[in-house]
């Protein structure tokens, strides 16, 4: 079956983006900007060129709160007449362009304001070195827009060129081929020579210094954090070639991580050839390290082969969860693999119960129509994505699936999908009209139905039941520092807390922070999971330290719980409300968005 037959020659139609790539689509983009941090503003010219498949007058592009200043045509720049259609909530205004029949060049000359939500300006303070400003972006799901005109939907690829001018005391990078030092002048030019969606465009600027981990993967950060996050990341290699083992060559030439500052509101972003990560994982013991080998299989699943709208978000989440529990059982071992397959069976228990097993949105193939996008981010694409390939890899066979995930990367490389296609490709290269094997893998129970299959099969872990031995005995009466803990990972410490009954005495409380620390950890994970019992206990002992954690750390995964645990009591909702006033300022729009509408 070809692709052409596949039908994923053109891209599919996306009700987040005022796009008509039937009609005229952007194939390259040559942006030219400069970073000014005084103002706060990204200002310059994008320049694409198009195909004007219909031969129509004219372009459509996306933009969410941009100066528009003028638009012109061709390589010589004739100036053209433009206009900014009507606004929708989350979607901004469609940029329309007039162009003529033979148009294959647009430029737009824009600058941003101060409603580009994809853009965080730090301030010194709020950096590791406390010495110089920073800037990061975050495009996902549909915020592109908020910084370039952009046809900003998952279904249209583009190459990239830049030139991006900063103060010549900071360093730019992007997603695309990087500088590996500061210059003395503050221009930086980057190319990408492979077709990506717009939200894996990618811009940072700050004081940054770049170290290798191996001959193709390294690490940006700040100076201060450079040396922790090279000792942590020191098996991103290993990561790289366990990947390549099960699914064949990395198509993206570098694979290096920049470490951001605390408010970057997610674990990671799959920034093609520059994963955007969190210092948050930074645990002083490599445990937290599953977060990079999923970043690192977005190369695959996401990057290479990417959903075409945000309604398919199980394609990227669901495959690239599936393929972060094999890379780490290709070096750590099933054990291993089995603790973080349980968790995550523990966190989508979570989600089902809050939105509702039988919601609409707890099914793989979303309908997001007049919503954000964002509200598909949940664990629904991740993890119920993830335990319905495993569902499909116990009914074949893994070498048989293994072969068959190979071929779905091949055939659709540097191309978008959707639910449709992959279930068709599914259908013809593995079922087969095997009804026994279709009737086993139960597409319509996984794909299209709420809630979880009642024949699915939910995960174990034999060093988890060590731990539920251990909280036993605790419960049973034994001292908290009697217990065998010794050689515990981060996972086995998160299951332990997750095992705790909800309701403690102060005492309990603690017995278990003075035999384990738990309110001074190092680990983000723990930390975030020990606070949930502090606050629904009282456990004023932890407040210091909660008030710190919620000030410092702008990981939305983190923050929203937290924030939700706080608002149940009307003593917890005050100091909330008094923590986030101080706190905002940290976040970047990602977490404030959804924090505002929570704290009201």
């Amino acid at each position: 079956m070809t692709t052409e037959q596949l039908g994923i020659a053109q891209a599919p139609s996306d009700v987040h983006s005022y796009a008509k790539p039937a009609e005229a689509v952007a194939r390259h983009l040559d942006l030219d900007i400069a970073v000014d941090f005084d103002k706060k503003v990204i200002s310059g010219k994008a320049s694409y060129q198009i195909e004007n498949l219909a031969k129509g007058n004219q372009i459509i592009f996306d933009t969410r709160g941009l100066n528009i200043e003028q638009v012109y045509l061709g390589k010589e720049q004739t100036p053209t007449t433009f206009r900014l259609g009507d606004e929708k909530k989350f979607l901004g205004k469609p940029l329309i362009v007039d162009i003529k029949p033979e148009t294959d060049y647009v430029t737009i000359q824009y600058s941003t304001t101060a409603n580009a939500d994809a853009l965080q300006w730090l301030n010194p303070q709020q950096t590791a070195g406390k010495k110089h400003p920073f800037l990061f972006t975050q495009s996902q799901a549909i915020l592109a827009r908020t910084w370039i005109p952009i046809q900003d939907s998952p279904g249209i690829r583009i190459t990239y060129s830049a030139k991006v001018q900063v103060p010549k005391e900071l360093m730019a990078v992007m997603s695309a081929e990087n500088p590996q030092q500061k210059n003395n002048t503050g221009s930086y030019t980057f190319e990408m020579r492979q077709a990506i969606p717009s939200y894996l465009m990618a811009l940072s600027v700050g004081d940054m210094v770049f170290k290798p981990i191996g001959s193709q993967t390294g690490i940006y950060a700040e100076p201060a954090t450079i040396d922790a996050a090279v000792y942590e990341f020191a098996e991103m290699d290993k990561m790289l070639v366990a990947a390549e083992k099960l699914y064949g060559k990395y198509r993206w030439d570098r694979y290096d991580l920049l470490v951001l500052p605390p408010s970057f509101p997610f674990g990671g972003m799959e920034n093609p050839r520059l994963t955007f990560v969190t210092p948050t994982v930074l645990a002083k013991d490599r445990s937290l390290t599953s977060l990079i080998a999923h970043e690192l299989a977005h190369s695959w699943s996401g990057n290479l082969v990417t959903n075409g709208t945000w309604d398919d978000f199980w394609l990227n989440e669901g495959f690239t969860v599936y393929f972060e529990r094999r890379i780490m059982e290709e070096i750590y071992g099933k054990d291993y693999a089995d603790m973080l397959n349980v968790l995550g069976y523990q966190d989508l228990e979570h989600t089902l119960e809050e939105l509702g097993s039988n919601s609409d949105d707890t099914r793989l193939k979303l309908d997001l129509e007049g919503r954000d996008p964002d509200e598909g981010l949940t664990d629904i694409a991740y993890e119920k994505g993830n335990f319905f390939l495993q569902n499909i890899e116990r009914a074949v066979g893994r070498e048989r699936f293994d072969q068959f995930l190979n071929k779905y990367f091949q055939t659709f490389a540097f191309k978008s999908t959707n639910t449709d296609l992959f279930l068709d490709f599914l259908r013809t290269e593995l079922i087969k009209g095997d009804e026994q094997l279709a009737e086993q893998i139960n597409i319509e129970g996984w794909v299209y139905t709420p809630g979880l299959p009642d024949d699915h099969k939910k995960p174990t872990s034999s060093r988890f039941a060590q731990v539920a031995a251990a909280f036993n005995s605790w419960k049973s009466g034994k001292p908290a520092n009697q217990l065998q803990t010794k050689d515990w990972s981060s996972h086995e410490w998160l299951h332990f807390i997750r095992l705790l009954p909800e309701q403690m005495s102060q005492q309990q409380m603690a017995e278990l922070d003075k035999a384990f620390g738990f309110s001074n950890s190092g680990n983000s994970e723990v930390l975030a999971a020990w606070f949930i019992h502090t606050i629904r206990n009282n456990y004023t002992a932890a407040d210091k330290a909660l008030d710190k954690f919620l000030t410092s750390v702008g990981r939305r995964k983190f923050l929203v719980p937290l924030y939700k645990a706080l608002i149940t009591t009307p003593t917890g909702k005050k100091k909330a409300q008094e923590i986030y006033v101080r706190a905002k300022p940290n976040y970047h729009a990602v977490s404030t968005n959804t924090l505002d509408a929570l704290l009201k």
